[in-house]
């Protein structure tokens, strides 16, 4: 009676052994062989094939900001009156730096003091917080005109210290030159060369100071429509973008605390269930 329990109860283990290693190979497959969800970039941008594209938000100056302005004239006489160069006579009520530019020597970057202006020469303080480079461009132009100074000017203005900081799971993390009016997301995560692997594509963080208060908005990079849509898709200068790592990245700063990811260590678990099963059957 005794052997007929035992065997009885020899069966009933090898059929329990053999269904679950076999649901745990089954499981193990299925987790190795899945494909995430919220790694590919914008998914549903087919869904919105001929929409109309969002406005572009143009950089505009504020205090703090560097700018380059030369005044290009046929008479080269005029035109040096407005190009300012670096020089021990040359001071100005505004602070200034030095940028080289090229082979005649060094020009001046106007800073815009707190109250948002620039002290030019000859027209003197020029208001110019909020406007774009296009358009103080424009405005100097007509003032020169308007005066009499220069009939034909040609006014460029360029940045000098725009940018933007990108820190987190990205290749190359750092500030971030801005060169042109339109600056985007997409545009700063290229510059960053791209986003790691482990970067949470769902949970990127823009923060910036709007009117002395911070800001903080969470963009997902597969969702095209809520990105293009968000406030901070067109970033601003001094905007900080934070990648957040994903859970794996997380798990990997802790002490073996991604050892259940590696598929090494189910394989070795699954050939010790096997081991198991197989001893149980030989029984």
């Amino acid at each position: 009676m005794q052997i007929s329990l035992r065997n009885n109860s020899y069966k009933v283990l090898r059929s329990y052994s053999r269904a679950a290693c076999h649901l745990f190979i089954m499981a193990v497959l299925l987790v190795s062989c899945s494909t995430p969800k919220d790694v590919a970039y914008l998914q549903n941008a087919k869904m919105l094939d001929g929409r109309m594209a969002p406005q572009p938000q143009v950089l505009r100056l504020m205090p703090s900001d560097k700018i380059n302005i030369v005044v290009s004239s046929s008479d080269a006489a005029l035109e040096s009156q407005f190009t300012l160069v670096s020089s021990s006579q040359a001071s100005f009520a505004n602070p200034v730096s030095s940028t080289s530019m090229g082979g005649s020597g060094v020009t001046v970057a106007y800073t815009v003091d707190e109250q948002g202006d620039i002290n030019f020469p000859v027209l003197g303080k020029i208001s110019v917080r909020g406007k774009t480079r296009g358009e103080v461009a424009d405005y100097i132009a007509k003032r020169l005109v308007a005066r009499e100074l220069v009939s034909d000017p040609i006014v460029t203005v360029e940045y000098v210290n725009m940018s933007v900081d990108v820190l987190g799971e990205v290749n190359k993390p750092g500030r971030k030159t801005i060169t042109k009016d339109c600056y985007t997301i997409i545009n700063a995560i290229s510059d960053a060369g791209d986003l790691g692997i482990n970067g949470e594509r769902s949970n990127v963080l823009v923060t910036r100071v709007v009117d002395g208060e911070i800001k903080v908005y969470t963009l997902d990079l597969c969702d095209m429509e809520s990105l293009i849509t968000s406030e901070a898709y067109w970033l601003r200068q001094n905007d900080v973008v934070y990648v957040s790592p994903n859970n794996m990245r997380k798990r990997s700063s802790k002490s073996a605390g991604n050892t259940y990811n590696q598929p090494g260590f189910w394989f070795s678990l699954t050939s010790l269930l096997v081991t198991i099963a197989n001893f149980v059957n030989s029984r």
